[in-house]
């Protein structure tokens, strides 16, 4: 699915991928911690109560963790403590080895270091999430840099702080049209247009399908993150 902007792109030097649901297969642990963090707040399992707040988590996948908890509990205090004990569930499940690469994802990664293009991993998790992921996956070193919402002013998806923040700490493009943005939900399509992007790719590898990826900017759908070195050698590049 190709946008018209899309003819005038310079070739694309910076790719900043998104992470659980894109390149890492996370299999509901999301919705799996915040069950447990709910649990925690008094949120029985199985009320109303809990119904929508696991939907409003659905709808914002992507999104700083600590920004649904602020809007799910609105006192902070209780948004901290969910977000504390979201954050151990999760760790805990990835201790216990319930994660693992998107299919290719490795590969991919590599592919496009190979191709010359410089890879940051972002995500909505803190920081300690993050690093427990890529240590369970061996990543460390795997890419220059990842960033998560507090290495980026702390307000995270769906705004474009990441993927600007990833192209100011690596100097790696001469502008955003030279950013691709990689992700799996509607919060990663919209950071990714409001970045100025010039490809943003969503992948139906996780929450989100093809039409609300279409429906919140997605200039491409795709399979998988294991499509995107192809798309991006296939560019037009700009004249000039």
């Amino acid at each position: 699915m190709n946008n018209t902007h899309m003819n005038d792109t310079h070739t694309v030097k910076l790719v900043v991928l998104d992470m659980a649901g894109t390149t890492v297969a996370d299999g509901g642990l999301v919705e799996q911690a915040f069950s447990a963090a709910a649990q925690r707040l008094g949120v029985e399992p199985g009320s109303d109560d809990h119904a929508a707040k696991l939907a409003y988590v659905r709808a914002t996948m992507g999104e700083s963790k600590i920004s649904v908890f602020r809007h799910l509990f609105g006192d902070e205090g209780m948004a901290q403590r969910a977000n504390a004990a979201f954050e151990e569930a999760y760790g805990s499940l990835v201790d216990a080895g319930h994660i693992a690469p998107v299919p290719g994802a490795r590969e991919t990664i590599e592919k496009l270091r190979a191709d010359g293009r410089r890879v940051v991993l972002t995500t909505g998790f803190a920081r300690v999430t993050q690093d427990a992921i890529l240590d369970a996956l061996g990543w460390q070193g795997l890419v220059e840099l990842t960033l998560c919402p507090a290495d980026a002013g702390g307000r995270g998806r769906p705004y474009p702080d990441m993927v600007l923040a990833a192209l100011l700490r690596t100097g790696a493009a001469d502008g955003v049209r030279e950013i691709a943005v990689a992700g799996d939900t509607s919060y990663d399509m919209l950071s990714g247009v409001r970045s100025g992007a010039g490809v943003v790719a969503g992948v139906l590898t996780g929450a989100h399908g093809r039409e609300q990826l279409l429906a919140h900017g997605a200039t491409h759908v795709l399979g998988s993150v294991g499509e995107l070195p192809g798309l991006l050698a296939g560019l037009p590049a700009r004249e000039g």
